[in-house]
């Protein structure tokens, strides 16, 4: 399968560079995956398409600010650092800028030596492997000296960095938001609540690999980049009761549904696990234990759209695209929602 096969023109204001002025306000696109019928509604009207017993499921990442600019210890030469993964105790995987005189050994200081850093190694791709020293809790010294990562389309300057964060956000860790969770306010999560709908939370930290274009011409060869997640018991039981019981299993972005079917067995159920995934989802897999996704509208060629393709078929999603286009859907990270379902 051709990676050109998942590309659409996109008008550049058709890119979202500020989030919606409420939350829950924002558009919604409604795809039927089985008819291919679609609706158009406000997200805070996703209620009305959840039934009692179904179980949605959320990744509570927190973005942390993962964005460090500072200077070599030795020529005072500017540095920018993104982190990816922790990888050890202080030790993380970074994306440098500019990278190619960073050795082994080459150190960096950021926030005027509050915290400092020296590369042990270089690893694939020609990211590093750095390892941070300061005084007191590495969080609390970057929230003094990072900066949360925006996306690379988003030009311009954010007000309230917490419209980048849900508002279920609660385990830190990733350099990206899961951007289907922005629109949720935490009325509609108690109004959703109590409908009935079983609300499960997991966590994968997203890194900047979700940006990555697929630079392979077919898609098959293309190696995901692996990002760390954990599922809990408490999680696994609502999620499996919901199954057992015949009712939908909605993932609430693509995070969360590569969670849910790194971990599902063949017969569609899971248990608690940690690790790291670097399940790769486009047309052709078979999906183990989800049903119904909330998700935004993503960049073309993107693994991404190649997720929701498998998931809703590749005509459907390209003509709902279409269509988006025409209606002038806002799309990316602070753009507008779609709902890709099923009745069961």
């Amino acid at each position: 399968m051709k990676v050109s096969e998942f590309y659409y023109e996109l008008p550049k204001e058709l890119i979202a560079q500020e989030p919606a002025a409420q939350r829950s306000m924002s558009r919604l696109m409604v795809l039927d995956k089985d008819t291919g019928k679609i609706e158009h509604r406000v997200f805070k009207d996703i209620i009305d398409y959840l039934y009692p017993g179904d179980c949605l499921v959320l990744n509570d990442t927190r973005v942390i600010p993962a964005r460090l600019l500072g200077k070599r210890e030795d020529t005072g030469g500017k540095i920018e650092f993104v982190l990816l993964n922790r990888r050890g105790d202080n030790v993380w995987e970074v994306i440098l800028k500019p990278g190619k005189r960073a050795k082994p050994g080459t150190r960096f200081i950021f926030g005027d030596g509050i915290l400092k850093a020296e590369i042990l190694e270089v690893i694939e791709g020609g990211n590093r492997l750095v390892k941070f020293e300061y005084e007191g809790v590495f969080e609390q010294v970057l929230d003094k000296v990072g900066i949360i990562p925006l996306p690379p389309y988003i030009t311009k300057k954010i007000k309230d960095y917490e419209r980048y964060q849900t508002v279920y956000s609660r385990n830190k860790g990733s350099a990206a938001a899961p951007t289907a969770g922005l629109h949720f306010t935490n009325e509609l999560l108690k109004a959703i609540s109590e409908k009935g709908i079983e609300l499960a939370y997991i966590t994968l930290h997203i890194g900047l690999g979700t940006f990555r274009p697929v630079k392979v011409e077919n898609i098959e060869e293309h190696k995901m980049h692996s990002e760390y997640f954990r599922i809990d018991e408490t999680a696994c039981n609502k999620i499996n009761a919901a199954k057992k019981a015949g009712k939908r299993i909605i993932a609430v972005g693509t995070t969360s549904l590569r969670v849910l079917e790194t971990v599902a067995d063949e017969s569609g159920f899971i248990s608690p696990k940690e690790g790291y995934t670097d399940i790769f989802i486009y047309p052709g897999y078979r999906f183990k234990i989800t049903d119904c996704l909330i998700t935004n509208f993503h960049l073309p060629e993107s693994t991404l759209i190649m997720l929701v393709c498998a998931l809703a078929g590749k005509e459907k999603i390209m003509e709902a695209y279409k269509i988006a286009i025409e209606e002038r859907y806002r799309f990316f990270s602070f753009g507008d929602a779609m709902f890709i379902k099923t009745e069961k």
